[in-house]
C-alpha cells in the first residue's frame, strides 16, 4: 500500500503561520528556552485556568516534573492506570517509587474509582489520573475514594478538555501535557506542567533547569549576567525551545477550532456507524468537553465478523490506518517481568488492549476521507 494514498490515523495542520513564527527566534539568535516559551506559557496558563504552567521537553518530562516536586521517592507507591501509555508508568519508576496499577472501565478507558479504592495503601503518596483520548477522568469519583491524596492530571491528550466547565490540567494538584504530532496540537514534540500550587511551581521550575535558582533568561537579562546561578537541587534539563514555543504560540491559538472540528466530525462517526452492532463508538457525559484527540472504538469478537486486528488488516487494505488505542501496562514485557502481570490481573485494561481500534480523526481530513473509512468499516467481511 503506497502511504501517499492512505488516510492516516493522525497529521499535524501546521503550514506557513508556523514556519513564519520560527522566523523571530531564529533572526534573534535566542534558540533555547526564552521569550517565545515565556508566552507560550502565559497563554497555556491562561487557556486553562492555572495561574502556573511551565514548558518541558515532553509529557513524560512533565510527569517526571511533576512527582519529583511532589518529593515521590523510593518506598512510595502511586496509582497509575492499566491502560495508558507507558510513560505514565515509567514517571513512576523514574523516582524510583512503586507503579501500582488500576484497571480501567471498558466504556470510557479512564480509571475505575471501585478498582483505585482497592489499590491504596499507607504507601499511596499520589494518583495519576490520565484523561486518555481526551476524555477527562471522573476526577470527583477518585478523589472521593482516596480522600486526601493528591491527584496527577496525565492530560496528555486533553489540551482544551474540560470536566464541569473546569479545563484539564486545573482538576488536580498538577497536570502534564503533550505536543506530540498526534495531539491536537503541536510543538513538533514538547510538554507543559499546569498547577495552581506556587510552591510546587518553584520547584519544578528549578529541577527543569538543572536545580538552577534562577533561569537562564533571568540571568541574562538580569543585573550581573556574568555570574552563574547557584544549584541547590539535582535537576534535570527538561527546558524546550524558542523554536518550539514561537509554534506552540501559533498552535494555541487554533486549539478551540480545531476540537470544535473533531467534535463535529465525531458526532457524525458516531451517527454514521450506529448501525454496525459489533462496534461500539466513544461517547462524553454532557458535562465533559471531549478532547478529541482520537476517536477510539472497541470491538465486540464475539459478533464482529473478523477479529480486531483482521478488521485492521483490511482496513489497511482499503486505504485507511488504525491503530489499537492504546497498550496495557501490565502486558508489556517490563512490567509483566518485572512484576510478574498475567492479562487477567486487569481485565479491562486487557479488553481495551485487545479490542480498541482508534480510526482517522484530524483537522486535515476531508468529508471524502471520512467517507471512505466508514464505507471501509461497513465493508469489513
Amino acid at each position: 500500500m503506497d502511504d501517499r494514498r492512505v488516510i492516516q490515523i493522525a497529521q499535524p495542520d501546521t503550514g506557513e503561520e508556523e514556519w513564519l513564527a520560527l522566523r523571530e527566534p531564529l533572526e534573534s539568535g535566542w534558540l533555547t528556552q526564552g521569550p517565545k516559551v515565556a508566552a507560550f506559557e502565559r497563554a497555556f496558563a491562561e487557556r486553562h485556568a492555572v495561574p502556573h504552567a511551565l514548558a518541558t521537553t515532553s509529557c513524560t518530562t512533565a510527569l517526571h516534573l511533576i512527582l519529583a516536586a511532589l518529593r515521590i521517592e523510593p518506598g512510595d507507591e502511586v496509582i497509575v492506570p492499566a491502560f495508558t501509555w507507558v510513560s505514565t508508568a515509567n514517571a513512576v519508576l523514574y523516582c524510583g517509587a512503586t507503579p501500582v496499577l488500576a484497571d480501567v472501565r471498558r466504556d470510557t478507558f479512564n480509571l475505575d474509582p471501585e478498582d483505585v479504592a482497592r489499590r491504596v495503601t499507607p504507601r499511596t503518596r499520589a494518583i495519576i489520573a490520565v484523561h486518555l483520548f481526551g476524555l477527562c477522568a471522573d476526577m470527583e469519583a477518585i478523589a472521593a475514594v482516596a480522600p486526601g491524596i493528591p491527584i496527577v492530571e496525565d492530560a496528555a491528550c486533553a489540551a482544551g478538555a474540560a470536566w464541569h466547565g473546569r479545563p484539564a490540567g486545573s482538576l488536580g494538584i498538577a497536570g502534564a501535557f503533550s505536543f506530540h504530532p498526534r495531539k491536537s496540537i503541536t510543538t513538533g514534540v514538547g510538554g507543559m506542567v499546569t498547577t495552581a500550587d506556587s510552591m510546587l511551581a518553584e520547584r519544578a521550575n528549578m529541577l527543569r533547569n538543572h536545580g538552577a535558582s534562577i533561569s537562564e533568561e533571568q540571568r541574562h537579562l538580569g543585573p550581573k549576567p556574568y555570574l552563574l546561578a547557584d544549584f541547590n537541587l539535582l535537576g534535570f534539563n527538561y527546558r524546550m525551545t524558542d523554536l518550539q514555543g514561537a509554534v506552540g504560540l501559533v498552535q494555541l491559538r487554533k486549539l478551540d477550532r480545531y476540537i470544535d472540528e473533531r467534535a463535529a466530525r465525531a458526532a457524525w462517526y458516531s451517527e454514521a456507524l450506529a448501525d454496525l452492532p459489533w462496534l461500539t463508538t466513544p461517547s462524553a457525559p454532557a458535562h465533559a468537553r471531549h478532547g478529541w484527540q482520537s476517536y477510539v472504538c472497541m470491538v465486540d469478537e464475539a459478533i464482529a465478523p473478523l477479529s480486531r486486528n483482521a478488521i485492521m488488516e483490511q482496513l489497511l487494505a482499503a486505504g485507511v490506518s488504525t491503530r489499537p488505542g492504546t497498550h496495557a501496562v501490565h502486558m508489556l514485557g517490563v512490567y509483566r517481568d518485572r512484576y510478574g502481570f498475567l492479562p487477567e490481573d486487569f481485565p479491562g485494561a486487557r479488553d481495551c488492549d485487545r479490542l480498541s481500534i482508534s480510526i482517522p480523526l484530524h483537522n486535515r481530513m476531508d468529508d471524502s476521507q471520512y467517507a471512505q473509512v466508514v464505507a471501509a468499516l461497513k465493508s469489513i467481511g
